[in-house]
């Protein structure tokens, strides 16, 4: 996929532009660097609304809710691959995901890893002069993460999440400007899982074995810097809680029900500047300059942006297997967000087949 990229553009715009090939992480990307964290890997949780931090029980749960691979048993490997806007119809636009969990006795816990790629695709680089093509480069990013979990009660566990992140989104930078579009950085994640086996609710009953919630902070970490930590910016940082009950549980039938609300914790405060033209000559006077809270504070200060909870999205969804062992699963679930604040507002569908290849 080639773009064109002329070097006289500002390096916020062209990160803008970049950033574009990500609809789903709008919201994001107008507030962070590196949204291709908070894309759904897998087809099972994006079935259900993009839900799972409460259910997750596969090896996924290092992104979903890393505290949940302490109730894993054995291993578990799972491979995505999915060519990003395929309506454009270009090859080189595509992203990979790889994740491997184990449960290792001797640590008491659960160990995971996970590789997380988005190719970006050719950009033509032009000069300022005109439109001649001087030269070409790739962009991508990625990210590696590794996670351990481990029950702190039957029914109650913790997961951390440490990653390396990458982003090269130009291998330098335009014109004046001091560093390049290429950046590291690392970030890690808090999680915890609660599944009782016992659990009196009033009318309710015992809802033990049937109920489930998680909550995750992820990308947590210090900003990315491109070009000066000036012009720093915040990792996606978000918090996630999800809730999950099992409707049916039987010899041949299991549907659960996952419900999860997300909010990204990035504050970002606008440049307040005032002109003076007394003098016949405009001046303008910077009062509060732009600024980003780091990650440690923002997790607060987020919430107070007036917004109130409008930029908590929802997802919920409703999971289906038959079989015995489980065999054959159907998805339905819905996303919510805010009109103010990206206004995606969808249905998905999913199907999957289980098969065990070692018997």
């Amino acid at each position: 996929m080639r773009k064109v990229v002329t070097e006289f553009a500002s390096w916020r715009t062209w990160c803008a532009i970049v950033m574009l090939v990500v609809p789903q992480v709008l919201q994001a990307q107008g507030e962070s660097a590196v949204p291709f964290l908070l894309i759904s890997p897998n087809s099972r949780a994006s079935g259900i609304g993009e839900a799972g931090t409460g259910t997750v029980d596969d090896a996924s749960a290092i992104y979903w809710n890393p505290a949940g691979l302490a109730f894993l048993k054995g291993q578990e490997i799972s491979i995505t691959h999915a060519n990003w806007l395929p309506q454009f119809h270009q090859s080189d636009l595509f992203y990979d995901y790889l994740n491997y969990c184990q449960d290792i006795e001797d640590i008491g816990g659960t160990i995971g890893a996970s590789v997380t790629y988005l190719n970006l695709g050719e950009f033509i680089r032009t000069g300022s002069s005109g439109p001649t093509e001087i030269g070409r480069f790739k962009a991508f990013e990625f990210a590696v993460t590794a996670g351990y979990a481990t029950k702190v009660f039957d029914d109650f566990a913790l997961g951390l999440n440490v990653r390396y992140i990458h982003s090269a989104l130009s291998p330098i930078g335009t014109e004046n400007e001091q560093g390049s579009g290429v950046a590291s950085t690392v970030s890690v994640d808090v999680a915890v899982m609660y599944r009782p086996t016992e659990l009196e609710i009033p009318l309710l009953g015992d809802i033990g074995n049937s109920f489930s919630a998680g909550l995750n902070l992820s990308n947590m970490g210090p900003k990315v810097t491109y070009i000066d930590a000036a012009q720093a910016d915040p990792l996606p940082q978000n918090l996630r809680l999800g809730l999950g009950f099992k409707l049916l549980d039987d010899e041949y039938n299991s549907m659960t029900f996952s419900l999860d609300f997300s909010r990204l914790l990035v504050r970002r405060y606008a440049e307040i500047s005032v002109i003076d033209s007394s003098s016949g000559t405009p001046v303008k006077t910077i009062i509060q300059p732009a600024s980003v809270d780091p990650f440690y504070k923002a997790i607060f200060t987020a919430w107070s942006d007036g917004s109130g909870l409008r930029k908590i999205n929802t997802s919920m969804g409703v999971e289906y297997w038959y079989g015995s062992p489980r065999l054959i699963a159907l998805r339905v679930g819905h996303f919510f967000e805010d009109p103010s604040f990206g206004n995606r507002n969808f249905w998905t569908f999913g199907a999957g087949i289980r098969y065990d290849i070692y018997g």
